[in-house]
C-alpha cells in the first residue's frame, strides 16, 4: 500500500504554524505584548523542535566573575551539562559556558534592530568562560576550546523591499567582530547565514523550516559545551 504521508507537507505545516503565530502576535495592541508574544513563539518552536540536548529560554547570561549580559530574547544553551540555571521572579540566568546561541526576536527587521541584536550578542561573547578537562577511562581529556557563540535575529517581516537584498547585506556586513550576526530568519521571506566574510541571503518559501535546519547544522558543528569550573562560580558566594 502506498503511504499517504508527505515530508514536504509536514515541512509546510511547520512553517505555516510559525508564520501564523507570529502574525497573530502582531495583532496585539501593546508593543510590549507584541514583543513578548513574538519571543515566546520562537522559544516554543526551538524548545519543541531542537534536539533534547538544547534548551531555549529568555533571560540573562552570567559568568563566574559575576558579570551579566544584557537581557537576551532567546538563549539556546546546553541542557545536559549545565549544572544550574537560576530563576528569580520569573527571569532566568544561564551560565556563560553553556550558551550556544543568542537571538533577538522582533516583529519587523530594521537597521536599528540588527545593531541592537549585535550589541546584545557582544554582551554575551565578552563574558569570561571557563573550560576544564574531564576524567575519562584513558585519563584526563584536554579541556575543550571555547566555541564561537552564534548570534542572530528572528522576525516575521522586514522593513524594506526586497527583504533579503543589498539593504540587508549592507547592514549585516559591518565589521564589528563581537557584534557580528551569524544567522537569522525573516519568516515571510527567507533566511540568511554568514559565510566567511560575506553573507548568504536566501529568499525562499517555508523560510522558518529551512532556517531551523540550518541552525541545527550549525549547532551540531559546535559540538558539546565545555565543562565549566563550578568552583569558580562558588567563589562568588
Amino acid at each position: 500500500m502506498t503511504s499517504e504521508w508527505s515530508l514536504a507537507a509536514l515541512f509546510a505545516d511547520f512553517h505555516e504554524k510559525i508564520q501564523s503565530e507570529l502574525a497573530t502576535a502582531r495583532k496585539l495592541g501593546h508593543p510590549t505584548d507584541k514583543g513578548d508574544a513574538s519571543e515566546q513563539v520562537w522559544i516554543d518552536v526551538l524548545t519543541h523542535y531542537l534536539p533534547r540536548r538544547y534548551e531555549a529560554r529568555k533571560g540573562f547570561v552570567v559568568d563566574s566573575r559575576g558579570v551579566f549580559s544584557q537581557q537576551i530574547d532567546v538563549i539556546i544553551h546546553d541542557r545536559q551539562y549545565s549544572p544550574f540555571v537560576f530563576t528569580f521572579k520569573g527571569t532566568d540566568v544561564v551560565p556563560a559556558e553553556s550558551v550556544y546561541a543568542v537571538f533577538e526576536a522582533k516583529q519587523e527587521l530594521t537597521a536599528d534592530y540588527i545593531r541592537y541584536a549585535g550589541e546584545k550578542a557582544a554582551s554575551v561573547r565578552r563574558l569570561h568562560r571557563t573550560s576544564l578537562s574531564a576524567e575519562t577511562i584513558d585519563g584526563p581529556s584536554r579541556a575543550k576550546p571555547l566555541h564561537h557563540i552564534l548570534a542572530g535575529i528572528l522576525t516575521l517581516s522586514a522593513g524594506w523591499k526586497p527583504p533579503l537584498g543589498d539593504t540587508l547585506a549592507g547592514h549585516l556586513r559591518r565589521d564589528l567582530d563581537e557584534e557580528s550576526l551569524d544567522i537569522g530568519c525573516i519568516a515571510d521571506a527567507g533566511w540568511f547565514t554568514k559565510c566567511a566574510d560575506s553573507f548568504e541571503l536566501n529568499t525562499v518559501d517555508k523560510a522558518a523550516t529551512r532556517f531551523l535546519f540550518e541552525l541545527i547544522a550549525q549547532l551540531q558543528a559546535i559540538g558539546t559545551a565545555p565543562m565549566l569550573d563550578i568552583r569558580a562560580y562558588a567563589s562568588m558566594i
